[in-house]
Parts: structure tokens; C-alpha cells; sequence
């Protein structure tokens, strides 16, 4: 749905969490809404709008605020509990100063989408009576293991090895994001991400970045107590439905990427051979990040699962056994992730030994297109994206 001949396009803010992994989704669906004729803005912080790599051809506006660190960002705070509880002293107000300034303009905000890992924007948005959004850019399974935490239903620290929550698959501790496997270890970062939930309730809407599929059970038993809408994949149109004009790249880069190396380097491969949208690619060595673990299965790309920290245990454990587009390489007693078990994982996926590698590729394929349908037009995250605009108009 594209809005036409209407006089005063709806304004959305989208407010990401200053950080890449956080940035990527939540511009791309700004460039969803432009592409339906809404007028929509990227908040991000001082610094990183004058240190990142930004794509003007997207033709998304940017306004920012501050964060208290407007010189050196995250970098130029001392610990993560210094830069945290600086920008929550710093940040609200910030914003709650560029909402009133653009409330002058031609184009007062209409909404805030915002990062659910800042919820005090949404307290910003009820101070000015503007509709809002919660923004999660995490997967519904690890981010129902941080509500249950946040509920008191799942004491910490864990007894047991196992843990079983509502409409998921039993999970091993050691499959659970690693803030809460392992308590006490990045506290600060355990009670942002816990703390997502302390206003939620009030959100007009709660949004996740892929589809309806990919989480049917989680996203039902969610949409119990919220407006959950899935809107993704969150990913550049070229590698989807191809619908969004010059959208090749995710627009905006903290580091300035290699590009021309990277594909001539992998121009030279076999086809199924190497790393993701290139033909090359045969599987995907990953530390199993939720916007990696997306755009892999969105590109029907097997993947080699090597998780580390946060919610990527979670992911490998979806990855393999819930999805099953990959193989978990796990580690030896020592904790070490051998180069042996590698090679072999590798040789099953590209399907060289045993049968594993032909049924994942089969699943990557079906996943691959399942993505496609879900924002191309009439699918299920395209109508969600429709639905949201309609109400603001």
C-alpha cells in the first residue's frame, strides 16, 4: 500500500539504540516506510551521525540527540554502566527537545518507533500524547526468556541444567542468552535488556524484526498481552522482493566497509563455495547474531553455527534444531572449538559427507522463500507495515 494524493504525509520517528546491530533493522524499515510514502526519521546519536558512513540516497532524514558523549560515543565513556546511566540522564531529554522543535515544523512527529533497549522514549511519547512503537531487534524466543526474567518467573541465578518456558522448545542453560546463563557476568547489559519490559504495556505497538513464521508459537503467545506485529526481514529489498529502488546496502556504517575487495575476491570462487547474497556462498561460518542468522536464512544460506555471547546460543539453538538451516560446532572440554570439528561441519553443509547437508540446504530454500513472501506485497509483514501506516493517517 502506497499512500496517494494525500496533503500532509504521516511523520514517524525511528529511534535506534546507539549501536550497529541495533541501527541496521531499524533503518531499513524506515526505508520500508518511505517506500509507502511516510515521512520517516532516523534519530541517531551526535557522534555517530558524525563518524558513520551514511547512504543519502536513502532519502531518510536525520535528526539527532545527544547521549552525553558527543565527541567520542560509547568509546569515550569509562565502563558500559558509565555510558548507560549517562544516557539515560541525557537522553530523554534530548529527545523530548527535538520532538518539541519538530512539533514547529511542517512535519510535527506523528509516532516514535523506538529501540525497546531505551524504553524511556516512551515515556518521551506519552509526554507529548504521540502514538509508539517498541522496536525489538532481538529474536521473540530470547527476548521471552528476558521477559520471564523480568516477571520473576525465571529466578537468577538458574538452578537446574534445563529450562522450559511457554510455546519453546526445552533449552539447555548453556543455550540461553549468556547474560542469564551466566549471572553476574555484563549486569548492566542483563538489566537493560531485562528492563525493555518495565513500560511495555503502554506501546501502541510492539514490532520484531522478521517474520511470522519464523517464531509462529512465540509471537501467538506474545500477542496475548501485546500488539505484536512481525516486519522483516529487516533487510535490504535487493536480497527480498526487490520493490525498494537502489536499496543495495544497509545505508548506514559505523566502520567504512571493503566492498570492491570482498567481491572481487569472491567473484574469483566456484559457486556454493564460500561467505552471503553472492553465488559464490555455500555456507556461512556465524557468530549467530540475530541480523546475521536473518539474512542468512532470508538468502537461503546454510549456516555453520560458532556462537559466543548474548543471544547468539539461543540463535544456534533455533538455527539447528528449531529452523534447521545449520550445524552448531561445538566445543571440546576445554571449551575450545577445534579446527577439526570445523572442517568437518563445513564438509557436511556442503554436502560432501553424510546426508545433513542436502536437508539443510532443502530448509534454507524453503526459509528463503517464506522470507520473500512475507514482505512482498500482500504478505503477512507487508499488511502489518500497511496496518501500522493506517492507523496515522
Amino acid at each position: 500500500m502506497k499512500m496517494q494524493n494525500k496533503a500532509k504525509k504521516p511523520h514517524v520517528l525511528i529511534f535506534p539504540f546507539p549501536g550497529q546491530g541495533h541501527i541496521n533493522p531499524m533503518l531499513q524499515f524506515a526505508k520500508r516506510l518511505h517506500s509507502k510514502g511516510v515521512k520517516a526519521t532516523m534519530v541517531p546519536t551526535v557522534f555517530l551521525s558524525k563518524s558513520s558512513f551514511f547512504d543519502s540516497s536513502a532519502s531518510i532524514d536525520l535528526c539527532t540527540i545527544s547521549d552525553g558523549f558527543d565527541e567520542g560515543g560509547f568509546e569515550q565513556a569509562d565502563t558500559p554502566d558509565a555510558y548507560l546511566s549517562t544516557l539515560w540522564n541525557v537522553g530523554p531529554k534530548s529527545l523530548a527537545a527535538l520532538i518539541k522543535k519538530l512539533g514547529h515544523t511542517a512535519h510535527p512527529v506523528d509516532a516514535l518507533v523506538y529501540d525497546t533497549m531505551l524504553p524511556w522514549a516512551l515515556d518521551v511519547a506519552k509526554q507529548f500524547g504521540i502514538s509508539s512503537a517498541a522496536f525489538f531487534t532481538q529474536s521473540c524466543a530470547v527476548n521471552s526468556v528476558y521477559y520471564h526474567v523480568y516477571k520473576g518467573h525465571l529466578q537468577l541465578p538458574l538452578r537446574g541444567s534445563h529450562v522450559s518456558l511457554p510455546a519453546m522448545p526445552p533449552l539447555h542453560v548453556s543455550e540461553l542468552p549468556s547474560f542469564v546463563a551466566i549471572y553476574g557476568v555484563y549486569r548492566a547489559w542483563l538489566d537493560v535488556l531485562v528492563d525493555q519490559f518495565s513500560n511495555i504495556n503502554e506501546a501502541d505497538w510492539v514490532f520484531f524484526n522478521h517474520f511470522y513464521e519464523l517464531e509462529p508459537e512465540v509471537v501467538d503467545w506474545m500477542s496475548k498481552f501485546w500488539n505484536v506485529m512481525t516486519v522483516g526481514p529487516t533487510i535490504p529489498s535487493m536480497y527480498l522482493d526487490k520493490t525498494l529502488e537502489n536499496d543495495k546496502d544497509y545505508g548506514m556504517n559505523m566502520f567504512k566497509p571493503n566492498a570492491p575487495a570482498c567481491m572481487s575476491w569472491l567473484s574469483g570462487k566456484p559457486k556454493d563455495s564460500v561467505v552471503l547474497s553472492h553465488e559464490s556462498v555455500g555456507c556461512f561460518l556465524t557468530h549467530c547474531g540475530f541480523n546475521s542468522t536473518v539474512e542468512a536464512l532470508s538468502l537461503g544460506v546454510p549456516m555453520l553455527a560458532l556462537p559466543q555471547w548474548t543471544d547468539q546460543c539461543t540463535n544456534a539453538k533455533y538455527i539447528e534444531a528449531v529452523w534447521r538451516i545449520g550445524i552448531r560446532a561445538r566445543p571440546d572440554e576445554k571449551g575450545i572449538v577445534r579446527k577439526e570439528t570445523i572442517i568437518r561441519c563445513i564438509m557436511e553443509l556442503l554436502m560432501e559427507v553424510g546426508k545433513k547437508g542436502e536437508e539443510i540446504k532443502k530448509n534454507s530454500i524453503k526459509w528463503k522463500y517464506l522470507a520473500k513472501k512475507a514482505v512482498d506485497e500482500g504478505g503477512k509483514s507487508d499488511k502489518n507495515v500497511d496496518e501500522f501506516i493506517a492507523k496515522l493517517i
